[in-house]
């Protein structure tokens, strides 16, 4: 029976445990506090995943391990170097495969739907630590030291999804409240289901199939305005339309006083902002891992709250 671990206690890191052990797979899962879906072939293991011996202690003929750890997002820089390291080095030792779940910002400021070819030009030191991690694993893959890849995600939508959309837009209009946004509401952004992520990731990942290595991949990717997934929400909750408007610069700074994670929305503007998309159709045609219709990601995350 094939075995995989999954690092991160996350939704995408939990759909992607479900995903597997659903197909007879078994799989540990291991985060800092042991949490995790109750499955009979998922496995919940405590752990620093920084503690390299005992994650590759843990990973040893595991078939795949995927990183799908997310420390909080203003600690990025200094934690994901360690972190990663560690992740790599333990799938290195084992001789599984590395998956990362990364994100779109190590591509910097983009005119036009990214691609996996744009190169890594990240301006902020969050998008400049991610395209470091990734390039620090293509770097061992074409050593010979690991078969690696990467699935990119753009800003989750779906159940159990932590993005700014569900954080501050969903409850908002569910409440029939009005919403502040850190973004322009009314520009296309690139957004990624949690399920079509989870699908993505164990699909560079299959067993016989050496397409999936070496190489970055984007996960199937929605594009749409806040407004619009908002308007979508509220009609199939059936409360009013959504009321948003964008957080004005003396918002979002007075906002950073109070908490680190506002400071670091002035990075990513060039995503929030302006239209920021992504071309998602080379897994589409490589494995047949589609978007799945944006009505269908809401109402399964309507129908889990």
């Amino acid at each position: 029976m094939p075995f995989h671990v999954v690092v991160g206690r996350g939704a995408t890191a939990t759909a992607t445990a479900l995903l597997l052990a659903g197909a007879g797979d078994r799989v540990r899962m291991v985060s800092r506090s042991g949490a995790g879906p109750e499955h009979p072939l998922v496995e919940r293991v405590a752990l620093d995943a920084t503690d390299t011996a005992e994650l590759s202690r843990l990973a040893e003929g595991a078939a795949t391990v995927f990183n799908a750890a997310a420390p909080a997002y203003h600690t990025w820089p200094d934690l994901l170097p360690a972190l990663f390291g560690s992740v790599l080095t333990a799938a290195e030792r084992s001789g599984a495969g590395y998956v990362m779940l990364g994100n779109l910002y190590g591509y910097g400021p983009v005119d036009g739907p990214v691609t996996e070819e744009h190169p890594l030009e990240a301006t902020g030191s969050k998008g400049r630590v991610r395209a470091e991690m990734w390039l620090r694993a293509k770097e061992a893959h074409d050593a010979g030291r690991v078969r690696a890849a990467e699935v990119r995600a753009g800003q989750f939508l779906g159940a159990g999804a932590y993005s700014v959309f569900t954080l501050m837009v969903q409850p908002k209009v569910l409440a029939g409240r009005p919403a502040l946004v850190p973004a322009a509401v009314d520009v296309p952004h690139a957004f990624s289901a949690i399920g079509d992520t989870a699908r993505a990731l164990v699909a560079v990942a299959r067993d016989g199939d050496e397409r999936g290595w070496g190489r970055p991949w984007h996960a199937p990717t929605i594009t749409a305005s806040v407004r619009g997934v908002a308007d979508r929400l509220a009609a199939l909750a059936g409360v009013p339309g959504p009321r948003l408007d964008t957080m004005t610069d003396r918002e979002l700074t007075l906002l950073s006083l109070t908490d680190p994670f506002w400071e670091e929305m002035w990075e990513t503007e060039h995503m929030s902002h302006r239209p920021f998309t992504a071309d998602s159709s080379a897994i589409e045609e490589t494995f047949g891992v589609a978007a799945s219709p944006l009505d269908d990601v809401l109402k399964e995350a309507l129908s889990r709250m």
